[in-house]
């Protein structure tokens, strides 16, 4: 039998999945009832999509209760492929029961809940198997199951204290110790530090052993540290940290923390509304001093070599201040020309000042005299970082007054120049290497942006694509000057160099989840797949695969925790799990995405209650913005806006509110074109159900999706908020007359049983066809016979809707950039494709006759020939505008724009390139938009 398996496994690894099934069907003839040929065959079909068939197997190996542990294994992918995790449980369960003696089903038990995050049942699990094989870590399984039950948000505080004093008194019932190992004293002390039981915790701590674990593990130091921290021993702590630091040499930045806090323990230990005493301002300011002679100490020994000890000069004086103790207005500024004599030389510097540099009056003006009177050098690699960490320690603090167009105007002048002399040092260096001069170019870019900003000339924008652009050619592995070209080409509406610029960058793992918004954030904006273009739509699809496979692989890291006793790290598994699933970027690509897809795809029944199904999961989902924004290379002011506000497309980031209301425009729509309720999603969704993370709401969904609030609103343009205003109007206007229409849930379930049975050959599990009454019906049409809802006219927002919009677009198509235009016109189409969704049911002319909805059908004609009318019109226009785009003419006043940047010895036939693409990107943008609009009034006549 082996060997007849081997070639299916064979078959199976290699992604041949047909010859999988044909090998199956040869073994199943001979083997009926062979439960492992059948897995595999249900493995290998649903890797085929063919899911409704590999139900059928999968329920009829699931009845056989196996307890193989092949079958078991192949199961537990099948399974997990369609969802259903919950049977898997079930399954492992079952098999349990059947060989209680079995250690290794025991396990398979507790990992199947484990991975489904059921820790009550992990929890009852673990602590069963110790009892029967009496191993010591399912103790700890056991010990850590509790606490992660007692750390979910539905558990009731009363229980989280519960489940503590549970797995409090597991661990010190158990025959070891927990400081045999790292982690079972980690997950000890974490209990101590939830019931206050410090006293005990400190016994542990101060012992040999606990002080020897603390110095090896991290994890537990800082569980440590916070523990003295809320026993108030800060003092205490402070003192162990200065003999770390003085006779182990330890330069851990924490330790030094610990020293500051103790510095200030008499100042701080007062609530906040108390005011702390003389005498203990007396002794912090007596502390304070000997910590001042501590550090300097260290600084005079270490100088440059370590900047720990000045850092923390630095801090120190600041704390100082601001709790009134300092006893020199000078030494704050003293201090920060002392760092930058030392530490000017290193890229850290300006990030290790940027917290010290909201200065005021006097210490303002000595500040910048002191960085003014710096002689640029271009000697070597530190005299050009001493230039560039000055230039960026000015610039931070720049009011307002300076922010002229004349003076912005020739720093970006002097940063060019200067940018330029220092390729000299890097002109050695390999393709692979960062020119040392490249944050002078990434400078001049935040200077030109600022440009914009004051003017509204997009000539700025030129000069820094020109600077940047030829920045890569020396430097081809800058991330940050790809990320703001990327910012900037989608400002000027070039969004295929924006998107070229961020695949360079070989995007990977998590980091679609981090930085996709770069490319993705309105993206339907640019989007040509009406015209058949599907770039970023395919972009949309490969950024998701993080969320499949997080889902797939973190419960099987979490699993490997358990088995390698990795209790510190199980918690970080599960928030990470957690901010993935509910990840605020999937859900805004989902809708991008959906966006996309209803201007390629016919629009169809299949299409709005798949998408309706998805789209109620991620409504009822607590969202996590991971979002990074501050990877971006911000010089800017701190009196004007960050970089990355600056650069956000149409002033306005995608947030939690934009998702939401997004949300409720398209589950509403789908809704009312959907026959789905949830009786019948119930009996036919394949798969678990997520958890819901929202809380509880005791209003209905309907409910839900009528509400609105300014805080959502605030996050759309003002064309989104047209458009949601529309959606919302012409679904209130329609909601009736689908209720009436929509057939009863018997009829619905009796069509989809019939569907499935013509398909698979068997009845639908679970849902019974109805008897057919007389007129060969199935029972439940009777709905027909009722009155329908008094029709009425459309409400004038939805008539005047595309009349309205067709008026602002005339008013921006002749922006200097396409950004604008494009957002209005794919909202237009978007528009006319939502009234498709809602408008679908009544298509069907047996419908409208038997619900007598005639008159209302007669409505939508108007309103649909004037969106075609419109849409026509600004596809004309479109086209008429790409074929500017792309002109020679468009090209030269590109590059007599960069006249700054190419008369400091850029070559202008660069910058002709770059011209070139440029106008060749939005020239093609325009014309994709323009043919798929045209394709979707052809498609929707």
């Amino acid at each position: 039998m082996e060997r007849q398996i081997k070639p299916i496994y064979e078959a199976l690894d290699t992604g041949s999945n047909k010859s999988a099934i044909v090998a199956c069907n040869k073994l199943l003839k001979k083997q009926p009832k062979n439960d492992l040929v059948k897995t595999l065959k249900a493995l290998a079909l649903v890797r085929s999509q063919k899911v409704e068939e590999s139900l059928i197997l999968c329920d009829e190996v699931l009845a056989a209760k196996p307890t193989n542990d092949a079958v078991l294994t192949a199961m537990m992918h099948v399974l997990r492929g369609l969802g259903r995790h919950k049977d898997m449980v079930t399954m492992f369960e079952e098999a349990y029961k059947q060989q209680p003696n079995n250690e290794d089903l025991a396990a398979q038990t507790f990992f199947a809940n484990v991975r489904i995050l059921n820790w009550k049942a992990a929890q009852q699990i673990a602590t069963r198997m110790h009892k029967q094989f009496h191993e010591d870590r399912y103790i700890y399984w056991s010990v850590i199951s509790a606490i992660l039950q007692a750390n979910e948000p539905t558990t009731e505080p009363n229980m989280r204290t519960l489940l503590y004093k549970l797995a409090h008194r597991l661990v010190t019932s158990s025959p070891t110790p927990s400081y045999v190992n790292a982690d079972r004293f980690h997950l000890h002390l974490s209990i101590l530090r939830e019931l206050e039981l410090f006293d005990e915790a400190r016994t542990l701590l101060e012992s040999d052993i606990g002080k020897n674990i603390c110095a090896a593990s991290l994890s537990c130091n800082e569980i440590r540290r916070d523990i003295w921290r809320r026993q108030g021993l800060l003092e205490e702590e402070g003192t162990k940290a200065e003999l770390r630091i003085t006779e182990q040499n330890d330069r851990n930045w924490l330790e030094f923390l610990s020293v500051l806090d103790a510095t200030f323990a008499s100042l701080t230990s007062f609530k906040s509304d108390e005011q702390p005493d003389e005498s203990a301002k007396t002794k912090c300011s007596s502390h304070a001093a000997k910590t001042e002679e501590l550090f300097t100490k260290m600084a005079l020994e270490e100088g440059h070599k370590d900047r720990s000890a000045l850092l923390a000069l630095l801090e120190l004086e600041k704390r100082a201040r601001i709790h009134g103790v300092s006893n020199d207005p000078n030494r704050l500024v003293d201090l920060m020309k002392r760092y930058f004599e030392e530490i000017g030389s290193k890229a850290c510097c300006y990030e290790d000042l940027k917290p010290y540099l909201a200065l005021e009056g006097e210490d303002a003006a000595r500040w910048k005299s002191f960085l003014q009177s710096l002689t640029p050098s271009f000697a070597s690699n530190n005299d050009l970082w001493r230039l560039i960490n000055s230039h960026k320690l000015l610039r931070q603090n720049l009011s307002s007054d300076d922010l002229t167009i004349g003076a912005e105007t020739d720093r970006a002048t002097l940063y060019t120049q200067q940018y330029l002399e220092g390729l000299k040092l890097g002109a050695a260096l390999p393709p692979t290497e960062l020119q040392p001069a490249d944050d002078l170019a990434l400078l001049a870019g935040n200077v030109f942006v600022t440009l914009w900003k004051i003017s509204s000339d997009e000539k700025y924008l030129y000069n820094a694509v020109a600077l940047l652009e030829f920045a890569l050619t020396k430097s081809k592995q800058s991330f940050h000057t790809r990320l703001m070209l990327i910012r900037i080409y989608r400002l000027l509406g070039a969004p295929s160099m924006a998107l070229e610029h961020y695949r360079i960058m070989h995007i990977k793992q998590v980091e679609h989840d981090t930085l996709s918004h770069f490319v993705l954030s309105r993206s339907s904006t640019f989007s040509l797949a009406a015209s058949g273009d599907l770039t970023l739509a395919t972009e949309c699809i490969e950024s998701s695969q993080i969320y499949i496979s997080n889902t797939q692989d973190t419960g099987e890291y979490i699993a490997r925790a358990f088995t390698g006793e990795k209790y510190s790290q199980i918690p970080e598994f599960i928030i990470f799990e957690d901010r993935l699933e509910n990840s605020l970027q999937r859900d805004l690509i989902k809708i991008e995405h959906l966006r996309m897809r209803l201007s390629h795809e016919a629009i169809s029944s299949d299409i709005i209650d798949m998408e309706l199904i998805e789209l109620k999961f991620i409504f009822d989902r607590l969202h996590h913005d991971n979002r990074d924004f501050e990877i971006l290379a911000d010089y800017q002011p701190r009196a004007s806006q960050k970089f990355n506000e600056q650069t956000l497309l149409f002033d306005k980031t995608e947030g939690p509110g934009w998702l939401t209301t997004f949300l409720k425009v398209y589950i509403r729509a789908f809704q009312q074109g959907s026959d789905l309720d949830d009786t019948v999603e119930e009996k036919l969704l394949i798969g678990d159900r997520p958890k819901h993370t929202s809380g509880q709401n005791k209003l209905t969904l309907k409910d839900r999706l009528r509400q609105r609030t300014d805080e959502e609103l605030v996050e759309l343009t003002p064309d989104e908020l047209t458009f949601v205003n529309y959606a919302t109007a012409l679904a209130d206007w329609l909601e009736p007359y689908h209720d009436h229409a929509r057939p009863p849930p018997s009829v619905v379930l009796a069509e989809a049983a019939k569907l499935a049975e013509q398909k698979t050959g068997h009845p639908l599990k679970g849902v019974e066809i109805p008897p057919k009454n007389g007129n060969g019906n199935a029972n439940g049409s009777a709905k027909k016979d009722e009155e329908a809802p008094p029709i009425t006219e459309a409400p004038e927002l939805v008539v005047r809707f595309f009349d309205d919009m067709k008026t602002r677009f005339e008013a921006v198509k002749d922006a200097s950039s396409p950004s604008l235009t494009l957002h209005v016109a794919s909202l237009i189409q978007e528009a006319f494709l939502l009234f498709i969704v809602e408008t679908l049911r009544f298509k069907t002319p047996s419908v409208v006759k038997v619900h007598k909805l005639g008159a209302l059908v007669q409505h939508f004609k108007p309103i649909r020939t004037n969106a075609l009318a419109v849409l026509r019109e600004v596809s004309s226009i479109l086209l008429k505008r790409s074929e500017q785009d792309g002109t020679a003419e468009q090209r030269k006043s590109f590059v007599d724009a960069c006249s700054p940047t190419t008369d400091l010895n850029i070559d202008h036939d660069f910058v002709l390139g770059v011209a070139k693409k440029i106008t060749d990107s939005r020239k093609k943008v325009t014309e994709g938009v323009a043919k798929g609009i045209a394709r979707v009034c052809t498609s929707y006549p």
